[in-house]
């Protein structure tokens, strides 16, 4: 045995030598995902409408307020390469200052929706009884509502159409209605989630020893609840980006001066004949955005779901 370890080292006898890095969740989940082509491209795409949103300099140095009513509804040219809309602005500016505001909203609505969410899911799942059954009851109540018939009656209540909000505030607005009738649906999922976890042995382990609630919720139980509820999120992303620019259309959204494509599809909507261009643009950039969070979400959680692998 000897001779056989010097002649061949500590790494040719198993259980010998320097150990396997240990796996983990995400580390498998990384390792599944650098080998899918649909998460490299949702990922470019995300990349890119990011820059949109962060720098939209890098794309265009036109101001997007400036406009030239001898322009109106001029098509594609190469001095404004998506053409000018109504009022005679540059759409392709436009469009591109657009996916700021957009993904903001996404972003920061899908954000409250899993605080609000989270912490209602978590809390009914590890206490259990009464504050289960509350929590449970006051999310159904929301869920009953039809998600476009809340929001008409929440925006059209806090604030209507004849109002003119400044920026910030009907941006607010829009993303505390839409995490306000969203919060449910991850409430469930993180409720499940926990329910699952903590039953688990080192959750048990840990209650043994005498790991307090706070501890335990924090330390082992949210760490291996999380995966579900960052597929949902990150889905849920686009679906909020849609939501709005639906909201706009119908008027109970956002408005000028807030540059959204929501806003821009909304205001040419009766003009689809005369001047296409400036409704589809902004139109085909939002499906994009919205294409790239459900890709990237589809391809999260098919590495994630040990069942879908």
């Amino acid at each position: 045995m000897q001779d056989l370890l010097k002649a061949e080292g500590p790494a040719a006898v198993p259980g010998l030598g320097r150990p396997d890095r240990a796996r983990s969740l995400w580390r498998d989940t990384w390792d599944i995902l650098r080998h899918r082509k649909i998460f490299w491209v949702s990922l470019v795409m995300l990349v890119a409408f990011l820059l949109m949103a962060a720098f939209p300099t890098l794309f265009t140095h036109k101001n997007p307020e400036y406009a030239t009513l001898a322009k109106s509804m001029e098509g594609p040219s190469a001095d404004a390469w998506f053409g000018y809309d109504l009022q005679g602005r540059d759409v392709f500016a436009r469009t591109i200052y657009g996916a700021r505001t957009s993904i903001i909203v996404g972003v920061l609505a899908t954000l409250l929706t899993v605080l609000l969410g989270g912490v209602a899911g978590v809390l009914a799942a590890y206490y259990s009884r009464w504050l289960d059954s509350v929590l449970s009851r006051v999310g159904e109540m929301f869920l009953g509502v039809p998600y476009v018939l809340g929001a008409i009656i929440i925006l059209g209540t806090v604030a209507p159409a004849q109002s003119s909000p400044d920026k910030v505030t009907i941006m607010a607005v829009v993303i505390v209605v839409l995490a306000v009738l969203g919060w449910p649906i991850l409430m469930r999922i993180a409720r499940s989630a926990v329910i699952q976890a903590k039953h688990q042995d080192y959750v048990q382990a840990a209650r043994a020893l005498g790991a307090g609630p706070g501890r335990i919720i924090f330390r082992h139980i949210l760490p291996n609840s999380l995966a579900p509820i960052l597929v949902y999120s990150t889905i849920t992303i686009g679906s909020y980006i849609g939501a709005e620019a639906t909201l706009s259309l119908l008027g109970i959204g956002l408005r000028a001066p807030v540059i959204s494509w929501g806003i821009a599809i909304a205001d040419h909507t009766s003009y689809i004949r005369t001047g296409a261009h400036a409704l589809f643009f902004p139109a085909a950039f939002l499906s994009l955005c919205v294409l790239t969070f459900v890709m990237l979400g589809e391809a999260v959680r098919d590495a994630l779901d040990p069942k879908l692998r």
